[in-house]
């Protein structure tokens, strides 16, 4: 194999086709990579903090929805008891008036039966002294007297 002139001109247009490519080329393209692996990792960073802040933001809103079905759930309870309280006071209420209407009843049917007894116990002394007056007009007579008071006797 010679070496000639052909060789060496393509060998010297070759380094000054890589000179000029390293000069004026390369550094372009360089940058656009570098600046496009700059752009890919800040995008990557950017991605992953947004998925710590998604899952932050899902934290806070477990946390916030936790606590809402926990204040739900505590005045739910507190509307329940508050109902019972109601109930029983109003039980208690109605066990003081049915109490109120049955005293003020057996007040009533005592002075009821009071008024029966004085009735009775004028209705026996009129029959009463009817009867002694029929004994004092007739005769006394054993027989006699026996039916009168068993006559009283059927009255009363």
């Amino acid at each position: 194999m010679s070496i000639n002139a052909t060789l060496i001109v393509q060998m010297i247009v070759f380094a000054i086709l890589v000179w000029f490519t390293m000069r004026f080329v390369w550094p372009p393209i360089t940058a656009a990579l570098d600046e496009r692996a700059k752009k890919i990792a800040e995008g990557l960073s950017a991605a992953d903090k947004a998925k710590a802040d998604l899952a932050a933001a899902n934290k806070r809103v477990e946390a916030q929805l936790s606590a809402a079905r926990d204040d739900a759930a505590k005045r739910l309870a507190d509307a329940e008891r508050l109902a019972q309280q109601m109930v029983e006071e109003a039980k208690g209420r109605a066990a003081e008036e049915g109490a109120k209407i049955i005293a003020a009843a057996k007040a009533e049917a005592e002075q009821e039966a009071v008024k029966a007894r004085e009735a009775l116990r004028s209705q026996v002394a009129g029959l009463a002294v009817k009867g002694a007056e029929q004994i004092l007009k007739r005769e006394v007579n054993a027989s006699v007297h026996a039916e009168l008071l068993g006559r009283l006797k059927a009255e009363l």
